[in-house]
C-alpha cells in the first residue's frame, strides 16, 4: 500500500518562518524604548526560549546583531535565519554587521561566530554612561551578558568608596561598573588573561588608570587562599561563577556547591561589607538557592539583603512570554538568580 505525504507537516514547516517573524515582531515591539539614539546599548531583541522559539535568541551590541543558533540540527533553523536577516535588516538600516553563532556544531569558529552581514563588529557598547569594551567573537557568548545589567547599575550606584573584588571576573564589566560608580579599588580574578585584556579595555574607553597589580591572572582557589593569607578585606566581593568549572585546585559545581564556595569566599568581606552571589545553574530552583542562603543567614553573620532581577528583554515581556523556565526560579525572576548579602565578621562583631 502506498502511503501519502503527510500534507499538514509541509504545510507547518512551510508556516515556521511566518509564526517566527509574528514573535519577533512581538518581541521588537516590546523593547521599543530599550533602542538609544545613538545605538550605543546591548540587550536581547528576541529571547527564544521564553517567547515561542526555543532555537533562537538574537542581541544586539550597539550596531551589530548577534544572533544564536540552538537547534540540535543547526541546518534546520538556516531557512528561518535568512528570512529574518533582511527583516531585521530593513526594520533597522543603521544595523552595520551580523554575527551568527552556532552551539551545536563541532567547530570552534562557528561556535565563536561567523559575520553573516557586513564587516566588521561593533568593539565597545554604552550602559548608564559607562563603556565596555567588547570582542563578540572571542567565545560561544559575546564578552558582555545583558542580563547582568540589573546588577552592573546596582553595583554603580552602592560601591561609591568601597574597595570591590570581582572574582571569575571574565571580561569584567561588573568590577568596571564599580569602578565607573567610584570604587577606590578594584581587583579582578580570572584564569584567563585574554579576557582580563578586554577589561582593561574598558579602563581606557572610561579614561580609568590601569594598575596592573589588580589584574590577577590564576586560578580561584589558589588565588583566594593567598589573599586570605595576606589579610586582604574587601568592602564588596563579586563571585559569578560559571555553572561548572573544574581545575587541579578545585571545582565550582552551582548545582551542588553553593554553599561550599560562598563560604570559600566570605572571609575575604570585611565587615558589614556585601558579598554578590550570582547563581545561573538552570535547574537549580530559586527555593533550593534560597534555602541554601537561609541555611548560610542562620548564623547571625550574613544577612540576605536584596535580590536582584533580571531585566524583561531576557525573561520576555507580559504581553511576549510564552514559555516559562525548567524549573520554577521564584523568588527569583529568572534562572540567573542574583543574590546582595551582607556579612558580619565573628572577629569583630559583638
Amino acid at each position: 500500500m502506498t502511503g501519502h505525504p503527510d500534507l499538514s507537516s509541509a504545510r507547518s514547516s512551510a508556516d515556521q518562518p511566518h509564526r517566527v517573524l509574528s514573535l519577533l515582531d512581538a518581541a521588537l515591539t516590546a523593547r521599543a524604548e530599550l533602542f538609544d539614539s545613538g545605538h550605543l546599548a546591548a540587550f536581547r531583541l528576541f529571547s527564544g526560549f521564553y517567547e515561542g522559539f526555543p532555537h533562537l535568541v538574537i542581541d544586539i551590541y550597539s550596531r551589530t546583531l548577534v544572533i544564536y543558533n540552538y537547534a540540535d540540527n543547526p541546518a534546520e533553523l538556516l531557512p528561518i535565519i535568512q528570512v529574518i536577516k533582511p527583516y531585521l535588516l530593513e526594520r533597522y538600516t543603521w544595523i552595520k554587521a551580523i554575527i551568527l553563532k552556532t552551539r551545536s556544531t563541532s567547530f570552534a569558529e562557528e561556535k565563536r561566530g561567523i559575520i553573516i552581514h557586513g564587516d566588521t563588529p561593533d568593539s565597545r557598547t554604552k550602559e548608564n554612561n559607562v563603556w565596555y569594551a567588547l570582542d563578540l567573537t572571542i567565545n560561544q557568548d559575546a564578552s558582555f551578558y545583558p542580563d547582568a545589567r540589573n546588577l552592573r547599575l546596582w553595583v554603580k550606584e552602592n560601591l561609591d568608596d568601597r574597595s570591590v573584588l570581582n572574582t571569575f571576573a571574565y571580561t569584567g564589566s561588573l568590577g568596571v561598573a564599580a569602578r565607573a560608580g567610584g570604587a577606590l579599588k578594584v581587583v579582578y580574578l580570572d584564569l584567563s588573561r585574554k579576557y582580563l585584556n578586554l577589561a582593561k579595555s574598558s579602563y581606557t574607553l572610561n579614561g580609568f588608570t590601569i594598575d596592573e597589580k589588580d589584574f590577577l591572572v590564576g586560578d580561584f582557589w589558589v588565588i583566594t587562599n593567598r589573599l586570605k593569607r595576606s589579610g586582604a578585606l574587601f568592602d564588596c566581593v563579586l563571585i559569578d561563577p560559571p555553572f561548572f568549572a573544574k581545575t587541579g585546585r578545585g571545582t565550582v559545581d552551582l548545582n551542588q556547591q553553593s554553599q561550599r564556595l560562598i563560604n570559600k569566599i566570605r572571609p575575604l568581606v570585611s565587615h558589614g561589607g556585601y558579598l554578590v552571589v550570582v547563581n545561573n545553574a538552570l535547574y537549580v530552583s530559586g527555593k533550593d538557592f534560597m534555602n541554601t542562603l537561609e541555611e548560610l543567614c542562620s548564623s547571625g553573620y550574613l544577612l540576605l539583603e536584596s535580590l536582584i532581577p533580571i531585566p524583561q528583554d531576557i525573561t520576555g515581556y507580559p504581553q511576549t512570554r510564552v514559555n516559562s523556565a525548567p524549573v520554577d526560579p521564584a523568588p527569583f525572576n529568572h534562572s540567573t538568580k542574583i543574590a546582595i548579602l551582607r556579612v558580619y565578621r565573628k572577629d569583630i562583631r559583638i
